[in-house]
């Protein structure tokens, strides 16, 4: 049985490891406190600018010495950008782990980002802004977030805009980079065949400083906005987001939540498939998701369809959601949501990679991290009535945003406006 071990050095850097004897590998990963909703709005998109410019080459190292380190050794080295943090991670062999530290640690302390690398990520990331705004499945969840959370730091997209990659400079995302990306804003988290004393050591030797402020978010939490927004595109298919206000990440109906999501949208079972796609043939994909964060969060409804249809997806959705609020959900779909939860978090914890993410983002997070058990157990817990209290809670206000990417006027969901 793997259990995970906890370590706070006095530079501010957290260790947590979680050891599975059953495997060879080891994956860590670097977790910095700073992410899009961190950055000035001048800067937005300086997060994800910068995880390019770091594997472009240290002082020590070029981009392709850290590309053939990791290829000789048939490891993985890559990094994500979140709205709240940031991470650097690789997945290696127990052996290669030294080296994989020794990379990682060169990159987000050392790098050089050079005036070229610096112009030639910036056209990089300027295409990746193009890519993202031609495909209107993801560019949608992004224009929702805008609307829903309109001015605040939240709503931003964390690739930024063309307008701030275009004119941010090279010493303002240096200047950024060394004020936030230190010691105190960091948890190191590992997963597989480690050695926890071992790489404390080795954390304690190449993070020794203890230079740069905690990240401490102020201001206030997003003020939702509901209504309806429509982007006129010239597509195939209407692609719609239906979504609310939803659940910080340390609320105590969070697990609830996600059972709720299970049941309307979050699986072949759950209402909205079996409702829009099964009987209905109405769209390939249909379905619900949650995200948490520090003082908001979101639940929402995606589908794509084809325009025609766009009006009618709505309204079953809508309908859906209704049904819930006014008859509740069955004994029978709370059972069978909170098995799907279960084996999900079960199958994801066989592999190194998912607990390496679990422990990083948990602790950076909340401060506090549950075991697989422990979460199951929180799962097994829920009654009808916790489900109940949760769809009131997040569903019942009638508050939500529609926003709509496809062939439409700007007017013509007008009548889904609360």
């Amino acid at each position: 049985m793997s259990e995970f071990e906890r370590t706070t050095l006095d530079s501010g850097v957290t260790i947590v490891t979680e050891r599975m004897n059953e495997v060879r590998s080891v994956t860590v990963g670097l977790w910095f406190d700073v992410g899009a909703r961190d950055e000035p709005e001048e800067l937005a998109g300086t997060s994800h600018f910068l995880e390019h410019l770091l594997f472009k080459g240290t002082e020590t190292r070029s981009a392709k010495d850290i590309a053939d380190a990791f290829d000789a050794v048939g490891g993985d080295i890559n990094a994500f950008t979140g709205k709240e943090y940031t991470c650097y991670y690789s997945r290696v062999l127990d052996d290669d782990l030294p080296m994989a530290m020794e990379i990682l640690s060169d990159m987000v302390t050392k790098s050089m980002i050079a005036p070229d690398e610096f112009e030639s990520e910036r056209k990089v990331i300027l295409e990746e802004i193009a890519m993202h705004e031609d495909a209107p499945d993801e560019l949608v969840h992004d224009l929702f977030y805008r609307s829903m959370w309109d001015g605040h730091p939240l709503g931003r997209p964390v690739l930024g805009y063309n307008a701030s990659i275009g004119a941010v400079t090279r010493d303002q995302v240096a200047d950024y980079w060394q004020d936030r990306y230190s010691a105190p804003n960091l948890v190191v988290a590992a997963a597989g065949h480690v050695d926890h004393d071992d790489l404390v050591a080795r954390v304690e030797a190449l993070f020794s400083s203890s230079e740069g402020r905690r990240n401490l978010r102020g201001g206030n939490p997003p003020a939702p906005k509901p209504g309806v927004s429509v982007h006129r595109r010239p597509t195939e298919q209407a692609h719609i987001v239906l979504g609310t206000e939803g659940l910080p990440r340390n609320h105590e109906d969070r697990h609830a939540l996600a059972v709720l999501d299970t049941i309307l949208g979050g699986g072949m079972s759950s209402r909205l498939f079996q409702e829009v796609r099964e009987k209905r043939g109405l769209a390939y994909s249909v379905f619900s998701y949650r995200s948490l964060f520090a003082d908001a969060g979101t639940f929402g409804v995606y589908a794509g369809t084809t325009p025609q249809n766009a009006e009618t997806v709505i309204d079953i959705i809508r309908a859906e959601i209704d049904s819930i609020l006014t008859d509740g959900v069955t004994p029978a779909e709370l059972e069978r949501a909170k098995g799907h939860v279960r084996g999900s978090i079960v199958l994801s914890a066989e592999d190194p990679g998912s607990r390496m993410n679990r422990l990083g983002k948990q602790q950076l997070t909340t401060g506090k991290i549950l075991s697989i058990d422990e979460t199951i157990e929180k799962f097994n817990a829920i009654q009808l009535e916790d489900i109940e209290r949760v769809t009131q809670t997040v569903l019942g206000s009638n508050a939500f945003r529609v926003t709509v990417v496809g062939p439409f006027d700007e007017d013509a969901f007008d009548r889904y406006a609360a």
